[in-house]
Formats: C-alpha cells, sequence, structure tokens
C-alpha cells in the first residue's frame, strides 16, 4: 500500500563515497584503503538514510 510519501535511497550515496574514497585513494597512493574509508563511510551514511527515512 501507498502512503504517498517517496523513500530517500541510500544506494547512491553508499557508490558515490566508494568512488569518492578510490579516486582520494589512488592520489595518496593508497586505493585499498581509501575503497575501505569509502565504504565504511557510505554504509555508515546510507544507515543514516536508513533510520532517518523509517
Amino acid at each position: 500500500m501507498s502512503t504517498g510519501r517517496y523513500k530517500q535511497a541510500g544506494g547512491f550515496i553508499l557508490a558515490l563515497s566508494i568512488l569518492a574514497g578510490t579516486v582520494a585513494g589512488v592520489a595518496l597512493h593508497q586505493p585499498s584503503i581509501g575503497f575501505l574509508v569509502g565504504l565504511g563511510a557510505g554504509v555508515l551514511l546510507a544507515l543514516l538514510v536508513w533510520v532517518v527515512d523509517r
């Protein structure tokens, strides 16, 4: 049943943070660490979007 309220999507935030972390990691010559930092930040932000949207 539709409540007329649009849900927010956290997937875009997750993907963007992974890409940004990887790019920052490449700039610092540590792409794996950048990927992991981006992944962690993205998961936290996606969870925050999910909690706020509930």
